[in-house]
């Protein structure tokens, strides 16, 4: 993991859960780290997506998830639902990465507020059913677990499409997130070379 995720408070499940969901989406934001828009919304690899589609495609499935979480009906049979979820990875027109950013934020900000109001991560809500799922009551730690994995296998997704623009690593682009970080971890490895 190229960054650590801090322990939660004694028995804050939450706190947890919403911590590596974080760092997840850290990981797929960084992605596009002094890329131009053109680097951004280009798909230089085997696959058909791009490092800006990918964050527009996670923030939209979150905010899709957050929707049945909290009740909102959701058919995922319905032509137009499907439609939507497959342009989810496209550039529309006037879309930036500054805005698809903003968007991930808006909808990261709406994830905490909701799991910080549930009254337990026990509590359920009904998953429709859809061609990848026969549906169900599902627990809301269940649906963030499922977020977690979800933004995870994107953020890889990205780190290949990124590393391939301009061979930069996820560990590359940590290290240029947070230059202070970087010249404090390499002070310390240096005064431990030394004594």
């Amino acid at each position: 993991m190229p960054t650590p995720v801090a322990p939660e408070a004694h028995g804050d499940e939450r706190g947890a859960l919403l911590s590596y969901l974080d760092a997840q989406r850290g990981g797929v934001r960084r992605a596009v780290l002094g890329l131009t828009e053109e680097q951004a919304w280009s798909a230089p690899s085997a696959s058909a997506c791009s490092v800006a589609g990918l964050i527009k495609h996670v923030a939209l499935c979150e905010r899709g998830w957050l929707r049945t979480m909290t009740g909102e009906p959701v058919d995922y049979t319905d032509p137009a639902v499907l439609a939507e979820w497959s342009r989810s990875f496209q550039r529309e027109e006037g879309e930036t990465v500054a805005g698809v950013l903003a968007l991930y934020d808006g909808i990261a900000s709406d994830t905490e507020q909701a799991v910080r109001g549930v009254a337990s991560m026990d509590e359920t809500f009904l998953l429709p059913e859809a061609p990848w799922d026969a549906g169900g009551p599902r627990s809301w730690r269940w649906a963030l677990l499922h977020l977690i994995e979800e933004v995870a296998r994107h953020a890889g997704h990205a780190d290949v499409v990124r590393e391939t623009i301009d061979g930069k690593s996820a560990f590359d682009l940590v290290a240029e997130a947070q230059p202070e970080a970087r010249g404090e971890a390499h002070a310390e490895r240096s005064e431990a070379a030394a004594g």
